[in-house]
Formats: C-alpha cells, structure tokens, sequence
C-alpha cells in the first residue's frame, strides 16, 4: 500500500493527521522514532511477512469466518471433555443483560460514579455471599487460577503480619495440575508449594501425610479442593481445617460453584478462605475464555484487610430507604494505592460478575438445587454405563463424584491419544488425557457430563468405546 493509503480500521492512519504529529514530535518520518530508541543491529529492515489488509467490511468477515469454520465446537460434537471449563445451560437473560451497552462497553466505573453497575456488582456478590455462606465476598479476578493463587499469597501475607515465619503451603497431589503450575510461580518469591500425597484407592488426601508436614511448624496454609480436579468429593473437608488449625495454619478451599447447590459450602466446615471460578454460572465456554474468579471469607478484618480486589459495599443516603453503593476499604487495592498495594489486579472480569448475579437471580436457590441434582444423575449413569464396557475401568477412585470421573484404558491396550482420536470419528470430544500429569494412572483419562448430557450422548459414548476398543 502508498504512503497515501487510509487504514479502515487504524485511527489516524489519515495522511494530513499522521504528518501533523510528526511535526509536533519534531521528527520526519516513524522510522525516526524507531531508530531514536532501538539499535541499529536490533532494527528490522524488511518489509513484515503481513497479509494485505482486507478493506471491505463484508469481505474482512467472510475471511475472519472463513478461518473459525475450520473448528469444530461442542455444539457440532458431544463433548466429555471438562477439566476447568464446562459447558452449562445459558440462560438467555444472561445474554441478553450483559450485551447491554451500559454493561458491555462501560462496566467498571469509578465509586459512586455509576450507581446502576455498583448495585450490579454488589448484588452478584451479596448472592455468591448466600451460595457460599460467606459474609464477604471479592470483586471478580482473572479466573479461578487467579483466585486460588491471590487467596494463597493472602495466607502469607498474614502470617508475615502475625511475625509468624511460615512459608510453606500444603495443596493436595490431586490438585489441577494447570492452577498448580499457576499458583507455584505466583507464591515462589514468597514461599514453597509442596503436595500431600492422596489415598490411592479413594483419591482422598492422605491425613497422615498431611499431619506429618503440618508438624514442621512452617505451613502458612494447606488447601484443597472440593470436589477435585478428578471428580470426587473430598469427604474430609472438615478434618482438614481442624488440621490446619490444630498447626496454626490457614485453611483455603476451592469448591466447584455448580455442586454448592447440593454440597455443603466449605465455609461451614472450617475453611478460612473459599475461591475458586464463576464460569458454570452463565458463560459460554469461548474457546477457552468467559472466565472470572472469586475469593470469599467470614466478617475476619485481618483477612479482609489482605484481599487484592475490590469490594463493594452499600451505604445509606439522607433519604430513608435509598441507598448508594461503592467501593469499600478502596485503600487496599492497586486502584487505591498503586504500587504499595498487596497486588496488582485487573478490571476486564467485571462483566462476568454481573452475567453470573444475572444468573443466580434467575436460577434462585430451587434452581440451583436441581442444577447440582442433575449432574449428579448424569455423572452416575455416566459411570454405570461405561462400567459395562469390556476392558475399562470407570471411576477408579470408588468415590462419590460431581461432573467428572477417571476412566481407566490401561487393559485395553491402547492409549487415550489413540481412543480419543477414534472417538472424534463418532462426533464425540473425550476426556482430558491424565497419562502426562498422573503418571501413576497410566492410560487414564478425565471425563465430564453436565446438565446438558442426555442419556442418548452417554449411551452412544459406551458404544462407541466398545467398538473402538474391540477393533471393530
């Protein structure tokens, strides 16, 4: 393109506009700018291997589809695939409400500046507050990875408050192996994660193991996660709280959002802390996007004081019975105190907190209920069904489990790679491969069902496995 050419979609690429602030700048041409500030060796001076942009709106969108086309997503295929992202029912509202222009484009205003999005805000964490049993509940982070890492820094940070030199924080060997990897790099500059080995025929944490590392006196917090990363429930939530506080130490829970309905919240079994992802409530899976997290505790002022994110609050006007809403204790976080803050953290999540309040408003306690209800009938036909298979093994832990279950391939003599590669001939999307991150489980993989799974889709998996694994 000439030097004369107008991008449609870059801002002043207008010839008259671009050469008006070089002379503001001072300087003849870009390249003046760049040489200013990068070496010369460093300089790349070919032209970039960039396609020429498409100019037509109609034709930049034929492309674009064009290119996305080339996926196949779960609403073309049955998928069992899960570990992190699920596909749940959407309500239409919630659509709906957070495609809103007062939502969408503006969703994060200043305090008091924009009461509607405030009491929006306010309004999902008063509900997470009910789902949880919680009296605060954060403003939204990145994703649940975020959430669990923030909520084990908080740990540290208190301990360090207390001038108690604890450092080590206990996660079980179960724990997803992604948020491990996450939160490991997150909390090194501060402390060490070590793991605590799991029951193998119940996937349950070892309480030896556990008491034994306890004993050192230097765990700032032992977590985990109810259900786990691998579908069971962890039936020894309260244990493990009595445990960490027995050694002074912490204790942070992950619960699965969509199981609190028929679960009890592990903030009524001693847990401090309570995090973890809104993702099931009311977004779409978005090739991996669509996700935000949450960290909750009781009215604990030391806790509270250590939360990296917003928190929102009501507040009584002059007129009896209207309220204004904001933001509380604003000091604590990077927009109240930049650098000094505890942690940095972000406000792009903001419009998934209100699409999950927008959500739980719409489902209500009965909602939730029979959403936890369901996926408890699906997971156990699931397992029923594929336990009829010649050669698997279908929910190796025996335990009672809440959307996934691990599945054992080690007698069929093929890999996961192998059955999963046949199983997208059948139109199905199979479970997380485990052989890499649970080497002890072999061929083994992590499969998942929601409310959405009908009979018919597990029913044609249980085929569809029994051909591939007989050759036929």
């Amino acid at each position: 393109m000439g030097k004369d050419f107008v991008h449609p979609y870059m801002p002043n690429s207008v010839p008259e506009i671009k050469q008006e602030m070089l002379q503001e700048l001072g300087v003849e041409s870009i390249e003046d700018i760049y040489k200013s500030v990068i070496p010369e060796e460093l300089l790349y001076k070919e032209r970039l291997d960039l396609p020429e942009p498409i100019l037509s709106e109609h034709a930049l969108k034929k492309h674009v589809m064009g290119i996305l086309e080339k996926n196949v997503s779960t609403e073309e295929y049955t998928s069992f695939l899960g570990a992190g992202c699920y596909k749940h029912q959407v309500p239409a509202l919630c659509d709906e409400i957070n495609s809103r222009g007062e939502f969408l484009t503006g969703y994060c205003g200043d305090t008091y500046s924009d009461h509607g999005k405030m009491q929006a805000i306010f309004e999902y964490t008063s509900m997470m507050g009910e789902l949880l049993d919680a009296d605060v509940v954060s403003y939204t982070n990145y994703d649940g990875g975020q959430a669990v890492s923030s909520s084990l820094r908080i740990a540290l940070r208190v301990m360090r408050s207390r001038n108690t030199p604890k450092s080590v924080l206990l996660v079980p060997s179960t724990m997803n192996p992604e948020i491990f990897a996450q939160a490991r790099e997150y909390c090194r500059s501060e402390g060490r994660i070590d793991k605590v080995a799991y029951e193998r025929e119940t996937g349950l944490m070892d309480l030896k193991d556990l008491e034994e590392r306890l004993k050192s006196g230097d765990v700032a917090a032992v977590f985990y996660e109810n259900p786990s990363y691998l579908g069971f429930f962890e039936t020894r939530g309260e244990k493990i709280a009595e445990l960490a506080h027995k050694y002074g130490a912490l204790c942070i829970a992950q619960p699965e959002v969509a199981a609190l309905g028929v679960m009890e919240s592990p903030m009524n079994q001693g847990a401090d802390l309570v995090c973890g992802d809104i993702q099931p409530l009311g977004m779409h899976i978005q090739y991996g996007g669509g996700q935000a997290g949450f960290i909750a505790c009781q009215q604990d002022v030391e806790l509270i004081q250590e939360f990296p994110t917003y928190m929102y609050g009501i507040a009584k006007t002059g007129e009896e019975g209207r309220y204004g809403w904001g933001r509380a204790m604003n000091y604590r976080c990077s927009h109240g105190s930049r650098e000094n803050a505890n942690e940095y953290f972000g406000t792009e999540t903001g419009l998934w907190g209100i699409t999950a309040g927008v959500y739980l408003a719409s489902m209500g306690p009965v909602g939730m209920y029979e959403l936890g209800e369901t996926i408890l009938q699906n997971v156990n036909y699931a397992i029923q069904k594929l336990s009829e298979v010649p050669g698997i093994r279908a929910n190796v832990f025996r335990n009672s489990n809440f959307q996934e279950f691990v599945v054992d391939f080690n007698e069929t003599g093929k890999t996961v790679k192998e059955i999963n590669q046949a199983l997208l001939k059948e139109q199905i999307f199979g479970g997380k491969d485990l052989s890499r991150d649970f080497k002890e489980l072999g061929q083994s993989a992590l499969y998942c069902v929601s409310e959405l799974t009908t009979a018919d889709e597990i029913e044609h998996l249980a085929e569809a496995l029994d051909q591939i694994i007989r050759g036929c």
